[in-house]
């Protein structure tokens, strides 16, 4: 179910905004397959889990890098912590209420978060 920003009533504005921003630099780095997740119902740890795919290690590096800027330019935020940057297979980016997950398109399969939190909704990021 893809929902529109509106319709997502507990999320905070710059939650949102946040997630977005995320989303649009990951996109420019050729990410794939980019979701956006609504936990917020289902976890306590943070609100929306942004997920992509890179084709391999170092464009994954590319995309967490262009995350972070892009985030950091137009929210002024910063991550709380960052991990994954030493194998680049699973880069996650903890901004408290958004966290961000660059996978290797391989171990994206494998841990299938999509299906883990299939009934939560997506919010429409482009």
């Amino acid at each position: 179910m893809t929902l529109e920003t509106d319709e997502l009533t507990n999320l905070d504005v710059d939650t949102v905004a946040l997630a977005r921003a995320a989303s649009f630099a990951a996109d420019a780095k050729d990410g794939a397959a980019i979701e956006v997740l609504d936990v917020s119902g289902v976890q306590v740890m943070c609100d929306v889990f942004v997920l992509v795919s890179g084709r391999t290690e170092r464009q994954v590096k590319a995309i967490a890098d262009e995350v972070e800027a892009v985030v950091r330019e137009r929210t002024g935020r910063t991550p709380q912590s960052v991990e994954g940057r030493d194998s680049l297979r699973w880069v996650l980016l903890d901004y408290g209420d958004v966290i961000v997950h660059a996978f290797v398109e391989e171990d994206r399969g494998y841990y299938r978060l999509e299906r883990l939190y299939g009934d939560v909704p997506r919010l429409q990021w482009q």
